[in-house]
């Protein structure tokens, strides 16, 4: 593991743009479904459990929520969607948000998508690749948690999100990740190292 993604610590939590970092350096954004196990996914990169709030009620992070690497290299935490049981404004604020930071933030190199490999592509995974094809923002989808599925099955779902990305004709990388095995986190670490420049580091 690249020693940078053990330095990450909590930076801040920012309810808007207006109150993130200043715009500048490299920053990786991981969105997903609210229990698609994104916390999980960040707090397994970094060799960290306590980074990123993990919980068994879905939909904990509200806010775009900073981890810092170094000055110049962030980590960052999307709210999280689909089963967060706050109200319908709150949620359309929430997307405005993230729509906002996805298509304005200068220091953004590129966008871990987390989905859970049992329930792949739901309508705002669809939402959001359309986004950063839009903003021409990279896209790396992590289907997580397939250590609950057998070889096979993983395989197969991986070939079906595949071919639905190439019909939608967006491009974007992807690949199957558990943070309970710990399989496929050289792979997602490559990414971010490339879209962070750290591989010089």
């Amino acid at each position: 593991m690249n020693k940078y993604y053990r330095r990450a610590s909590f930076m801040l939590s920012a309810p808007s743009l207006a109150q993130a970092p200043i715009d500048e350096g490299f920053e990786v954004a991981f969105a997903g479904r609210s229990n698609a196990g994104k916390s999980s996914s960040i707090n397994t990169l970094t060799d960290n459990k306590g980074l990123a709030r993990t919980s068994k009620t879905p939909g904990r992070t509200q806010q775009l929520v900073f981890f810092q690497l170094d000055e110049e290299h962030r980590l960052v935490d999307l709210p999280g969607y689909g089963y967060a049981k706050v109200s319908v404004a709150m949620k359309k604020k929430w997307q405005r948000y993230m729509h906002e930071y996805l298509i304005k933030r200068q220091s953004l190199r590129g966008l871990v998508l987390v989905m859970d490999i049992r329930h792949p592509m739901v309508d705002y995974d669809r939402e959001m690749l359309s986004l950063c094809h839009h903003a021409e923002l990279p896209v790396h989808i992590l289907l997580t948690k397939a250590d609950k599925l057998k070889k096979g099955p993983a395989s197969s779902t991986l070939h079906r999100v595949a071919a639905e990305i190439e019909d939608m004709g967006i491009e974007a990388s992807l690949q199957t990740f558990s943070s309970h095995s710990k399989s496929g986190i050289d792979d997602v670490h490559q990414v971010l190292d490339e879209w962070l420049q750290l591989g010089k580091l």
